[in-house]
C-alpha cells in the first residue's frame, strides 16, 4: 500500500467520482482506477461499489477509510515534524503529562532552555489517560507524575517539583467565592462532584466528607466535565492546585486540609543526557523560586 493509493482512495471516497478524483490527483482517469484495484486487490475485499456514475464505499470500505484517513493525518503531523525538527534541532525531548496545566511554568521553562541549548527541542506531548504507560513503553523522556505513582517504577529516576494542595473549585457568583479558607462546614448540604480519575489521597478526602452523611455527591467522570457542570450551577468540587489553569473562570480557594501532592518528573535511568538534566533543573529552579504562586 503506498501513500498514493491511500490518497487517491480517500479522494474517491470524497468524491465518488473517478473521473473528478483522478483530476483532482492530477493523473489519468486510466491510473487512477488501476492504482484503486491494485489496493482493493492487495487488502482482499472490495472498498467500492462501481456504479454507472461513479462508486461507493462499501460498509467494509467505510470503516478503512476512515482509518486510512486518520492514519494519513498522523502520517502528515509526522512528516511535519520531522521537517521542522531536521531544519533548526539535533535533539528531542518528549515530555509527557496528564493536561496542559500540569505544568503552569512548562512555556517558561521551555524558553530559558533553548536559550542555554538551542539545538535541542522540547516537545510537549499530552495523554490524560495514559501518560504513564507511554513512559514505560519509552515513547517519552520525562513524565510528570505524582508521586504516588511512582512507588513501583523500576528502571526511571524521580525529580522532585513541588507540592500541590488541594483547592476548592466553584463558580464566581457562588457564596463560597468570597472565602479565603474553605471548612468542611462551608460545604455541608452542598453538592460535591467526586470521581473523575481522582487520585487516590484525594479519593480519600472526598470519602470522608460523604462518610460525614452532611453532603450530597455525584461522580463526574473527567475534570473537563466536572468544571462544565460547576459552571452550570450542579456543583462544587476538591481538585489539586496543579490543575488550574489560572484563567480566572472558577474560584479556586484553599481547603482545610493537610493533604498535599507531591509532584515529580520522572526520567529514565538510562537516559543521562545533560540536555535533559539541564532541562529539568531549570523547571526545578522555577518552581522553587515561585513561593508565593498557588499550587
Amino acid at each position: 500500500m503506498t501513500t498514493k493509493q491511500i490518497d487517491y482512495c480517500i479522494e474517491l471516497a470524497h468524491t465518488e467520482s473517478f473521473s473528478r478524483g483522478a483530476e483532482n490527483m492530477f493523473v489519468s482517469q486510466p491510473t487512477f482506477s488501476y492504482q484503486i484495484k491494485l489496493l482493493e486487490e492487495e487488502v482482499g475485499f472490495e472498498i467500492f461499489v462501481r456504479n454507472g456514475k461513479g462508486a461507493t464505499l462499501t460498509p467494509a470500505g467505510e470503516q478503512f477509510v476512515s482509518f486510512l484517513t486518520n492514519m494519513r493525518e498522523e502520517l502528515k503531523r509526522a512528516i511535519e515534524q520531522g521537517q521542522n525538527f531536521s531544519t533548526k534541532y539535533k535533539e528531542n525531548i518528549t515530555i509527557n503529562m496528564m493536561v496542559r496545566q500540569a505544568l503552569y511554568f512548562l512555556p517558561e521553562a521551555i524558553k530559558e532552555f533553548e536559550k542555554q541549548s538551542p539545538g535541542t527541542q522540547i516537545t510537549p506531548r499530552f495523554q490524560y489517560t495514559n501518560s504513564m504507560d507511554s513512559f514505560l513503553k519509552n515513547e517519552s523522556d520525562i513524565v510528570f507524575a505524582l508521586e504516588e505513582q511512582t512507588k513501583q517504577l523500576a528502571g526511571s529516576n524521580t525529580h522532585k517539583l513541588f507540592e500541590s494542595h488541594i483547592y476548592l473549585i466553584c463558580d464566581k457568583n457562588d457564596p463560597l467565592a468570597s472565602k479565603n479558607l474553605i471548612r468542611d462546614e462551608d460545604i455541608y448540604g452542598r453538592t460535591l462532584m467526586v470521581g473523575g480519575g481522582s487520585p487516590a489521597l484525594l479519593r480519600s478526602v472526598q470519602q470522608k466528607l460523604i462518610s460525614s452523611g452532611k453532603i450530597n455527591y455525584f461522580n463526574s467522570p473527567d475534570h473537563d466535565t466536572t468544571l462544565t457542570n460547576i459552571a452550570s450551577g450542579k456543583g462544587i468540587c476538591l481538585a489539586p492546585g496543579f490543575l488550574n489553569d489560572h484563567s480566572g473562570q472558577f474560584e479556586w480557594i484553599p481547603y482545610d486540609c493537610r493533604e498535599t501532592f507531591s509532584c515529580v518528573l520522572c526520567t529514565h535511568k538510562a537516559d543521562k543526557r545533560e540536555s535533559l538534566s539541564s532541562f529539568i533543573r531549570i523547571l526545578q529552579k522555577l518552581y522553587n523560586d515561585a513561593i508565593a504562586f498557588p499550587l
